[in-house]
C-alpha cells in the first residue's frame, strides 16, 4: 500500500529509514531532502558495535556489507594518566568516517528508487505534500521548533565544553588520555575511523577552558595549543579542524534533548530531532539507525495511510521504552566527567576501573575508594553481583566501555 514519505534530513537515520521502507514496499514514494551540498557533513568518524552490524545485515545485507568493508576495528581500550598506560582487551569496536557512511546509505537509497535531493532546505512554511513527514533534521530541528509545546521539548546544556576534531594519528585502540595543566585537567577520546585518520574529541571543565584561553583563541591557535598539550598522545601528528560555518568557536556544550511525544499529525521525529545521548557512551549513530528500524517496523505492521496513527503511536511507545536505560547510562556518564576531580586523584588503575563503571547510578553517592572495593568484591560474591546487575542501567556497552571495566 503506497505511502508518500518526505524525509527532511539526509543523516544516517533519514537515509536508512528510506532504505528500509523501499525494501518493505517498492511502491512507496520516498524523497530525502538534505539542505547541505552532496559530500558535505560535520564530524569525523562514528563508532558502532557488532550487535548493530548484525541487525543491519539482517535488514539490508547490501548496505551492511559496504559499511563493514569501509570500517576499521579495534579490540582494546587504552587509558593514559600521569605517565602510566593501562591497556585492556575488549569486544570489537568499529569506526567509519561519517562522510563515508552517508555516501554508502545515499547510494543504496538511490539504487532502490529513493529520490535524494541535496541543497534542498525544508522549513515549516515549505513542507512538501506527503502522507508522512519525517523530521530527521537534527537537534535544532526546524520542523519541530514551531510545535515544541506539543512535543514537550526540553534541552539541557551540559557543563563541560568540548570540541570534535580529527587527527592523522591512527590509534590502534579506543584511547582515553588525561593531561593536567596549570588550570585543571583536560582529556581526550580518540578512535580510528579509516586507514589514515582518527576522531579526536577534547573535553575539559569550564574553568580549564577559560584558563587556557581556549574560549578566546582563534580556531587554528586553539588546535595548536591542543597539539602541544596532547603531543605524547598524538605522537607528534597534527590535529585537523573545520571552522564553524558561522565563524564562531568550534567548542560547544552538549545538549541533552528529550521530547515527551514524538509525533503530531503526520509529522514524526527521528534521531537527534527526538532525543540525544551524551557522546561519551558512543551510541548516537546506533540509536539513530535503531530509530529508523523501529519506525520502519511500525509502519510495516500498520500499512497504508490508514495505519499511520497506530504506526506512529507504536513507534513512539517502543522506542521511548528502549531508550530509558541508554539515557540513564548517558546521564551518569556525562556526570562522571563533570565530576572528574572526585576520581582523578585515585591510583591510575583504580581511576580507570571507575571510568569503566561510570554508568552506575550508585557511584556518585559512594566514596570512590569504597565503591572500588565493593565492585571488586561483587566480582567474587554472587549476591553482590546480582544486586549490581539489578541496580545498574541495562545498557549495551561498547568496546570503549567494556575494555576499561575489566579488572586487573
Amino acid at each position: 500500500m503506497c505511502v508518500k514519505v518526505a524525509c527532511v534530513g539526509g543523516g544516517p537515520a533519514g537515509l536508512y529509514l528510506a532504505i528500509l521502507l523501499k525494501r518493505q514496499d517498492p511502491s512507496h514514494d520516498i524523497t530525502v531532502h538534505e539542505r547541505d551540498p552532496r559530500g558535505s557533513t560535520y564530524g569525523w568518524g562514528v563508532t558502532y558495535w557488532r550487535s548493530l552490524l548484525d541487525r543491519l545485515t539482517e535488514l539490508d545485507p547490501e548496505s551492511a556489507r559496504r559499511i563493514e568493508e569501509h570500517s576499521v576495528t579495534w579490540n582494546a581500550g587504552v587509558a593514559l594518566l600521569r605517565g602510566e598506560t593501562t591497556r585492556h582487551p575488549g569486544d570489537t569496536g568499529h569506526g567509519i568516517g561519517r562522510h563515508r557512511l552517508l555516501e554508502i546509505l545515499a547510494e543504496r537509497a538511490r539504487s532502490l528508487g529513493v529520490r535524494v535531493e541535496f541543497e534542498r532546505e525544508i522549513t515549516p512554511a515549505t513542507l512538501p505534500e506527503a502522507d508522512l513527514v519525517v523530521a530527521a533534521d537534527g537537534v535544532h530541528s526546524a520542523l519541530r521548533a514551531p510545535h515544541e509545546d506539543h512535543f514537550g521539548t526540553r534541552a539541557v546544556a551540559g557543563r563541560n565544553p568540548f570540541v570534535w576534531l580529527g587527527t592523522t594519528r591512527v590509534f590502534d585502540a579506543f584511547t582515553f588520555a588525561f593531561v593536567e595543566t596549570a588550570h585543571g585537567w583536560i582529556w581526550c577520546y580518540g578512535y580510528p575511523y579509516d586507514a589514515g585518520h582518527s576522531t579526536f574529541l577534547v573535553e575539559c571543565a569550564p574553568e580549564t577552558w577559560t584558563g587556557l584561553g581556549l574560549d578566546r583563541a582563534e580556531e587554528a591557535d586553539g588546535r595548536a595549543l591542543l597539539e602541544k598539550l596532547f603531543a605524547d598522545v598524538l605522537d607528534g601528528r597534527e590535529l585537523l579542524g573545520r571552522p564553524s560555518a558561522d565563524g564562531g568557536s568550534p567548542w560547544q556544550r552538549f545538549r541533552t534533548l528529550t521530547n515527551t511525544t514524538w509525533h503530531r499529525g503526520n509529522l514524526v521525529l527521528l534521531g537527534d530531532a527526538a532525543h540525544t545521548t551524551h557522546y561519551s557512551i558512543g551510541a548516537g549513530t546506533t540509536l539513530a539507525l535503531e530509530d529508523a528500524m523501529g519506525l520502519a517496523a511500525a509502519l510495516g505492521a500498520h500499512p497504508g495511510t490508514a495505519g499511520l496513527p497506530q504506526a506512529l503511536a507504536r513507534y513512539e511507545r517502543e522506542r521511548m521504552s528502549a531508550l530509558l536505560s541508554v539515557q540513564s547510562a548517558a546521564r551518569y556518564s556525562a556526570q562522571w566527567y563533570e565530576n572528574l576531580p572526585r576520581y582523578i586523584g585515585l591510583p591510575a588503575h583504580r581511576m580507570f576501573a571507575l571510568l569503566g563503571q561510570r554508568h552506575s547510578p550508585l557511584l556518585p553517592y559512594v566514596p570512590p575508594q569504597v565503591y572500588y572495593g565493593i565492585d571488586r568484591a561483587a566480582e567474587r560474591l554472587e549476591p553482590l553481583r546480582r544486586f549490581k546487575r539489578w541496580l545498574g542501567p541495562k545498557v549495551a556497552r561498547g568496546a570503549h566501555t567494556r575494555a576499561l571495566a575489566e579488572r586487573d
